[in-house]
């Protein structure tokens, strides 16, 4: 544990953006590192499983809520929104965490090979879960995370360690829940078939008859079972994607909150402008200022020998 934790802070050090977290090149492969608690963090997760090293971490998916800390690691088995605040954080032992997106592909073979178990009923379909970290998952992680120092060597040995991964997660107490990702018939499978489209198309009205569709539901079915699984109606989570894609490009690439507005869709920018007061708890152009001012702190605190 302590070579993995060694292992993301130097990396993390060097790469990550200004909320701590760090995009790898070994797809799915992501880091956190932070030092200073910096409030909400709001996010919309693929499925994945993230490994808390250090600290803790409070994370709102849904109507659920859990506070991960180190030592733990948090299934999260849709594509859910997230709102994670980091409350266990210092300079000295800062946050840190490892997060690996699950695959589908993936889960239906190993869930072939070793045997499936009955769907769950929507009423006990959850998507949130954590656990103390196995020896078997650290050691994964550690494996993924020493290809991004050989980067010819992980298309190679990628593979075999995401499908090593995966046999561990489908081997623990969460299984059930993983499986039931795989089963294509499913409601979690079919839903997740509707959310790539609006992630794939955010920016522009989709109607919900083609959700529906493509989910294989009556209408009235769709909007039930995607309010159950993901807390928001089609047309909620799809102004989530727009406001997180927005306060990125503020932040990571300078755009300003006019051009971020039109750029993910909005008609209007006093429409934005209200939509992200409410999400974000203050106007786009004040966020980003303070969040820029945070950040250039942070950088002068960085620098200085301690």
């Amino acid at each position: 544990m302590n070579s993995l934790k060694q292992a993301v802070q130097v990396y993390a050090k060097h790469h990550a953006n200004h909320d701590g977290l760090v995009f790898t090149s070994v797809p799915g492969l992501s880091m956190m590192c932070v030092e200073t608690p910096a409030g909400d963090l709001q996010s919309v997760y693929k499925p994945l499983v993230c490994l808390v090293l250090q600290g803790a971490k409070r994370m709102t998916v849904g109507h659920q809520t859990r506070v991960v800390a180190g030592g733990e690691s948090v299934l999260v088995s849709a594509d859910m929104p997230v709102v994670g605040r980091i409350i266990q954080a210092s300079q000295d032992e800062p946050y840190l965490a490892v997060a690996i997106d699950l695959d589908r592909r993936i889960l239906r073979e190993l869930t072939a090979h070793m045997g499936s178990t009955r769907t769950q009923r929507p009423s006990e379909m959850q998507t949130l879960f954590a656990e103390d970290t196995e020896a078997e998952l650290i050691d994964c992680a550690s494996r993924l995370i020493k290809l991004l120092d050989r980067p010819d060597s992980a298309p190679l040995l990628r593979p075999g360690i995401m499908q090593e991964l995966h046999y561990w997660l489908l081997s623990g107490p969460h299984g059930n829940a993983l499986r039931e990702i795989a089963d294509p018939d499913s409601y979690a499978s079919r839903l997740a078939a509707a959310i790539e489209i609006l992630r794939a198309n955010y920016t522009s009205r989709v109607p919900v008859e083609q959700l529906a569709t493509e989910a294989g539901m009556s209408l009235s079915s769709f909007h039930k079972h995607f309010k159950h699984m993901t807390s928001l109606t089609p047309g909620q989570y799809q102004q989530r994607l727009r406001l997180i894609e927005a306060r990125r490009l503020m932040l990571d690439e300078g755009v300003t909150a006019s051009n971020a507005a039109f750029e993910v869709g909005y008609e209007s920018v006093s429409q934005f402008t209200r939509e992200y007061g409410r999400l974000f708890k203050m106007p786009p152009k004040r966020d980003a200022l303070r969040l820029q001012k945070t950040i250039g702190a942070a950088s002068r605190s960085a620098a200085q020998p301690r």
